[in-house]
C-alpha cells in the first residue's frame, strides 16, 4: 500500500512541477491572434469552430532573451484591464525589443524608422491604424496581436515588463486538425 501511495504522490508531484516550471496549456479566447491562432465562433472576428489550445514553454526565456516574432504568453499590465476591459493572461506576438522605437502608420509598423517585415500577417489582418513613435523602455517588450483591428495590445496599454512574460507558445495541441509546432 505504501508503495502505491508513494508512486501516486511522486507522479502527481511530477505533473504539477512540469506544469509550473516547464510547459503549461492555454486556450485562445479572442480573435486578436487570427489567423495564426484561432478562437471559436461566435466570438467577434473568430473564424473557427473550436478555440486553439496551445502549449507554452515556461523555461525557455531563462536561457535566452525573447525575440521579435515570438508568440508569447504573459500576464497583462494593470492598464490592460483599465483600457480594454480584460486582463489576466494574454497571448500576443513580440514586435518591439527594449530600447527600440516603434511606430505605426496606416497599418505599417516601423522599428527605428525601418518597415517591419511581417510575412505571418495577411493584408486583411492589418488595421489602418496609426500611432506616433514611442520608445520601448529597457526591460520591456512591445506586443501586438496578429489581427490588428481586433487586438487590444501594447498600442493601447503600453509595453510588457520582462517579469510578466510566462513563456513562448511552441505548439497547438487542439483541435486535432490544427495540431502542430509553431
Amino acid at each position: 500500500m505504501v508503495d502505491w501511495v508513494l508512486t501516486i504522490v511522486i507522479a502527481v508531484g511530477a505533473v504539477l512541477a512540469i506544469k509550473a516550471f516547464v510547459v503549461n496549456p492555454y486556450r485562445i479566447p479572442s480573435s486578436s491572434m487570427e489567423p495564426t491562432l484561432h478562437c471559436a465562433e461566435p466570438g467577434d472576428g473568430c473564424v473557427a469552430g473550436f478555440s486553439d489550445r496551445v502549449l507554452a514553454n515556461r523555461f525557455v526565456y531563462r536561457f535566452k532573451d525573447p525575440g521579435r516574432g515570438d508568440i508569447i504568453v504573459f500576464d497583462t499590465p494593470p492598464a490592460a484591464q483599465a483600457r480594454c476591459g480584460a486582463g489576466g493572461t494574454f497571448v500576443k506576438r513580440l514586435i518591439g525589443l527594449p530600447g527600440e522605437r516603434i511606430a505605426e502608420r496606416n497599418g505599417v509598423i516601423t522599428i527605428d524608422g525601418k518597415r517591419l517585415r511581417e510575412p505571418y500577417l495577411p493584408d486583411e489582418a492589418r488595421a489602418n491604424g496609426t500611432f506616433p513613435e514611442r520608445k520601448v523602455p529597457e526591460g520591456h517588450y512591445f506586443m501586438l496581436g496578429d489581427n490588428r483591428g481586433q487586438s487590444c495590445d501594447s498600442r493601447v496599454w503600453g509595453a510588457v515588463p520582462r517579469g510578466n512574460i510566462i513563456g513562448e507558445v511552441f505548439a497547438v495541441y487542439w483541435p486535432p486538425q490544427r495540431i502542430g509546432f509553431r
